[in-house]
């Protein structure tokens, strides 16, 4: 399978292994999904968030399926003072990739990248490969240098 996602790790030559599974469409989590149907430890997949800031701008949260998003701290670490979920049309537009399938790699427009600092524990951590039921292992560190992202505390 070849997604943008890919092709940007292979063009960077990072050391990457593509999971695949086959995507159930009545999944209610696609994250919580990727661990079952692989046998991950759910602390390892990293779900890729969309957020708006208060000054319309977007930008990325990387953080564990099981875990919800911080808006105030994400708000905090972005210097801004508030942010929401960004509107799905405007995230597909923005990244080249549908809901469910966003990858932080590859994505059409480079955007702001917060990761949960709890990425920096494992030697590898799994994000979507830029499409439902493809899920690419990397280390946090190669991850953060692809999508120019910071580690911070986003989780609640």
């Amino acid at each position: 399978v070849m997604t943008p996602a890919i092709k940007q790790l292979e063009q960077q030559k990072k050391s990457f292994k593509t999971h695949q599974y086959q995507h159930d469409a009545n999944a209610q989590s696609f994250g919580t999904e990727a661990v079952e149907k692989l046998s991950l430890n759910a602390e390892q997949v990293f779900k890729t968030l969309v957020i708006c800031t208060d000054t319309n701008q977007l930008a990325v949260a990387i953080v564990p399926v099981m875990f919800k998003l911080n808006l105030k701290a994400v708000a905090k670490t972005l210097q801004v003072k508030k942010v929401k979920m960004a509107d799905g049309n405007r995230v597909e537009v923005s990244t080249g990739y549908v809901l469910g399938g966003v990858s932080p790699l590859g994505q059409k427009k480079s955007l702001t990248t917060i990761i949960d600092k709890s990425a920096q524990r494992f030697s590898h951590v799994f994000v979507s490969g830029g499409k439902r039921g493809l899920e690419i292992e990397l280390t946090p560190q190669d991850l953060a240098q692809m999508c120019r992202a910071t580690f911070a505390d986003i989780v609640s």
